[in-house]
């Protein structure tokens, strides 16, 4: 069967090709995809040409089991309908929606490990966001956030923005966020934030810092770093008290920044916390088994209503317009999808 998907062939060139794809095997599935999501942040990242090639994508997922070497696909956040099965005993797949993390492709062959089964009432435009609640998810889980507290979110993108959703029901003290684009801040405001900057506009930060240490405050208890700056990170570290806890998202691909680990950080006990969802928090573990973390990102994503961030939609022959509209972070530009015919 032949098949198109979307490679990347070169540093910020993308392009459709056909590729052979061959028939499901026992505990695989034939998926006719409905559409996939752009991941603003990881992918922009791989399109500049920002990951090492020798780097794998990602060995937990059949799909993504290679390297960044060119050419080469990714993309972990397909929906589609499940077209044919590898064995009798999945037919009861047949025909049902599904999740998959897998590269952008109008047809996919996927294991069942690596698909999800969307629930009935879910739209597919918001099952896209499936994989990015669940990052988001895990952030909270490592901030571990307390009544009261004032925590930060330093980035924007869509991981940022669902992170910020969540922490504005928890009772906290206060929740900042920062972000260099206008219209990321004023979405950050609408997603819960009660205050949101510039981080670029040296007057802001310093205005926040003073306020954050006035009259005896103790900054902040807690920040995410979701920017893909590695910079950022120098200023949650400024803004953050004593003992308070710095969990960092961020892929930064081979990009690198001086990183400030002098009297603020050694005086405050200031604690650095890596986050990446292919796990949770060893404490968590034995609790919060795969299928549970996945049951409330359902949850939600229909709280937060979270198709609504989506912005620009293309056909995979755009890619290359698709990808660029990404890069650019031009004004307005959220979350991108890929619709299949």
């Amino acid at each position: 069967m032949r098949v198109q998907a979307v490679y990347h062939v070169a540093p910020r060139s993308v392009a459709a090709r056909e590729a052979d794809l061959p028939s499901p095997k026992s505990g695989e599935l034939l998926i006719k995809a409905l559409c996939s999501a752009i991941s603003p942040g990881t992918e922009s990242l791989i399109f500049r040409g920002d990951a090492p090639a020798d780097l794998p994508q990602d060995t937990s997922i059949g799909s993504l089991q290679g390297n960044f070497s060119y050419p080469f696909r990714y993309g972990y956040a397909l929906v589609g309908e499940v077209a044919a099965v590898g064995a009798d005993e999945d037919r009861d797949w047949l025909g049902r929606r599904v999740f998959a993390y897998h590269p952008h492709q109008n047809y996919a062959v996927v294991a069942k490990k690596d698909c999800v089964a969307l629930p009935e009432d879910v739209p597919a435009e918001r099952a896209l966001f499936l994989a990015n609640m669940e990052s988001a998810l895990n952030l909270v889980f490592d901030a571990a956030p307390l009544p009261g507290e004032r925590i930060m979110v330093f980035g924007q993108g869509i991981v940022g923005l669902l992170a910020t959703a969540v922490l504005s029901r928890f009772p906290l003290g206060e929740l900042i966020t920062a972000d260099p684009l206008a219209f990321r801040r004023q979405k950050s405001t609408e997603m819960g934030a009660a205050l949101a900057i510039n981080p670029t506009v040296k007057r802001e930060v310093e205005a926040l810092r003073d306020c954050l240490f006035y009259d005896g405050a103790d900054g902040l208890d807690a920040a995410i770093e979701v920017s893909g700056d590695p910079s950022a990170l120098n200023q949650a570290i400024e803004l953050t008290g004593f003992a308070g806890r710095i969990v960092i998202g961020s892929w930064y691909g081979q990009s690198a920044a001086p990183l400030d680990l002098g009297g603020h950080f050694h005086r405050r006990r200031i604690r650095l916390m890596s986050s990446q969802v292919s796990t949770v928090d060893p404490r968590l573990s034995g609790r919060w088994s795969k299928k549970r973390r996945l049951d409330l990102a359902w949850e939600w994503l229909a709280e937060i209503r979270a198709e609504r961030l989506i912005t620009h939609r293309f056909p995979p022959s755009a890619c290359q317009d698709a990808f660029e509209l990404v890069d650019s972070k031009r004004a307005g530009v959220l979350q991108p999808v890929f619709e299949y015919t």
